[in-house]
């Protein structure tokens, strides 16, 4: 039971729920604005706690997350810790290699370390003059009616209440923040899950702190119904994941004692089991995360609440957006505060009317980014359409841009993306028939084939 109870009035302009990176960084964008800001975080301080529990340790970093951090100044510093990867390198289950560029030539996704990326923008963000963090602040329910927060104090077993001006509820896929919104009327809400979890894994470094695969790529072992991918780090080890359903004859439920994990490994993923000397030790230690989707709407309430991030759009990790598009969230915000001169009301309905329909593409290309790479990425056939693909965009660069660049390298919106991704998908599937080969692309019949595709967009 809690020790005390007492009553505080909140000492800032904006209070922001949620510590994390989305958090961290809104807070970053609200005092350059001259705002005062208090952040309330549920978890202890990551710069003096080890790693975040079921928290994956790599995040891959693309050019929307790029524009947010250099909307703060803080690009280059976290360039210097990341680790650009060039494209992915597919391991089928005889050991042997595949790789797809992810764009041009030069254009990468950056490995950066959650935690070091979290701290980093923590300590930026105590150096701010007027922002206040505080951990260890578990918020038990939220007022919109009245603006007031009841919290707990976690050290001290103290609850007490806090009135807020605005609040912003980045407060993640479980947010505490939407949970009081989903009690307000017209709120729609869904959670989806996919059958699969998620567990960390690791493989080891070489000699002298080596990377024991090929460092500049992120690497996929596809097998249909589930995969595994390395992310690499800067201490020479690799991060990886393995996707995997909860229940079936490969599954998380199959997979219950050392030998079997084991032997399971030895045979699905024969070259990287030996890289794996803690294996068991990982397998059986680290909790299995699971995959949820979240839609909901409205994300604001009047003009004193708004959820960002993964508060409002949680998504499945496999299109490596989730942090990116809680980034571009900050920046889009930052970006209408200023075109609307701070009348809350407007930019909170601008924003959320924007940004809803290009979160909810985003859900819908990341699920089914997890099919292509668990399952298509293994296929010499998809593996051709990619190269004819970039062919077509060679030869068209202002009328075709691959689905994956306008997601990662570019700031097109989502849904604008999305579309255009089903179109080529559809164009593509007229045109493969044709192509049996990369030598195909050059004959005539296919190269008019592919021009009155290209009249007709």
């Amino acid at each position: 039971m809690p020790a005390s109870s007492t009553v505080a009035t909140a000492e800032t302009s904006l209070t922001i729920l949620g510590g994390g990176l989305v958090g961290s960084l809104l807070a970053l964008y609200m005092a350059r604005r001259g705002f005062p800001v208090q952040v309330l975080e549920r978890r202890p301080d990551p710069r003096l706690a080890g790693p975040i529990e079921g928290r994956s340790i790599n995040l891959a970093l693309s050019d929307r997350g790029w524009r947010a951090l250099e909307g703060v100044g803080i690009a280059e510093e976290i360039r210097q810790v990341g680790i650009p990867m060039y494209g992915r390198v597919m391991h089928d289950q005889q050991g042997r290699l595949t790789s797809q560029p992810y764009g041009a030539k030069d254009q990468a996704i950056y490995s950066v370390s959650r935690a070091g990326l979290n701290r980093t923008l923590l300590d930026l963000v105590e150096q701010q003059p007027g922002v206040a963090v505080r951990f260890e602040q578990q918020c038990l329910n939220v007022d919109v009616r009245n603006r007031r927060l009841e919290l707990r104090d976690v050290p001290t077993d103290t609850v007490y209440e806090q009135q807020y001006s605005r609040l912003f509820g980045a407060d993640g896929a479980y947010s505490a923040v939407r949970g009081a919104l989903q009690k307000t009327d017209r709120f729609d809400y869904s959670q989806s899950y996919l059958e699969y979890g998620y567990k960390e894994l690791n493989i080891a470094a070489g000699p002298a702190g080596s990377w024991q695969l090929e460092k500049h790529a992120l690497h996929i072992w596809p097998r249909g119904q589930y995969m595994m991918i390395a992310l690499p780090n800067l201490d020479g080890t690799f991060t990886c994941t393995l996707f995997f359903p909860y229940e079936g004859p490969h599954s998380f439920a199959a997979l219950q004692t050392p030998a079997q994990v084991e032997f399971f490994f030895q045979e699905v993923f024969p070259d990287a089991a030996p890289l794996m000397p803690e294996l068991t030790e990982d397998f059986f230690q680290n909790p299995t995360g699971s995959l949820v989707t979240v839609r909901c709407f409205p994300w604001s309430y009047q003009d004193s609440v708004l959820l960002l991030g993964d508060a409002a759009h949680a998504i499945v990790p496999f299109y490596g957006q989730g942090m990116n598009a809680g980034f571009e969230d900050c920046t889009i915000l930052h970006q209408l505060l200023g075109e609307q001169d701070h009348d809350w009301q407007a930019v909170f309905d601008t924003f959320e009317r924007q940004r809803k329909p290009n979160t909810d593409a985003m859900a819908e290309m990341a699920v089914y980014n997890f099919e292509e790479m668990r399952d298509r990425v293994a296929d010499p056939r998809f593996l051709l359409q990619k190269k004819i693909e970039s062919k077509i965009s060679a030869q068209y660069p202002d009328q075709w841009v691959p689905l994956y660049p306008q997601v990662t390298f570019s700031h097109t919106p989502y849904a604008e993306a999305w579309a255009d991704g089903q179109r080529q998908d559809q164009i593509m599937a007229r045109l493969m028939p044709h192509i049996h080969s990369e030598a195909d692309y050059d004959q005539p019949e296919v190269q008019a084939l592919v021009a009155r595709e290209m009249a007709a967009l």
